[in-house]
């Protein structure tokens, strides 16, 4: 799978992701670096097609207003540090792929997955 991680999150989730076997980016690693528009994310995530995995709320309004991005991967977890934020990504990997096989909305909480149902359903 291929992901581009947004600024708020650590470019760890970035390498660990590496390490799993996917493809993925961190916005550090864009030409605006960590100051990329979320629009610029967006059409990078569509083009490539990639997931993005944020905490920011506006792309999920992105998301569900105007499709874009495609695909979606909220963190909610609220603060949570580096560590216990990699063992829940480490904890939920694989279920995460194969949903986002599918599903193109998903919220990943402290205790939960939470799946929305596809715009085109």
């Amino acid at each position: 799978m291929r992901f581009v991680v947004d600024a708020q999150l650590p470019a760890r989730l970035a390498r660990f992701l590496d390490a799993a076997g996917h493809d993925c980016v961190h916005t550090t690693a864009l030409p605006d670096g960590n100051h990329s528009r979320d629009e610029d994310i967006a059409e990078l995530a569509d083009a490539e097609d990639r997931v993005v995995i944020s905490k920011d709320r506006d792309f999920r309004d992105g998301h569900l207003l105007r499709g874009t991005p495609r695909r979606l991967l909220i963190v909610a977890t609220g603060n949570v540090s580096n560590h216990d934020l990699l063992a829940l990504f480490e904890k939920h990997l694989g279920t995460i792929a194969e949903i986002l096989a599918e599903a193109d909305l998903v919220e990943l909480g402290p205790q939960q997955l939470i799946v929305h149902a596809d715009r085109t359903d």
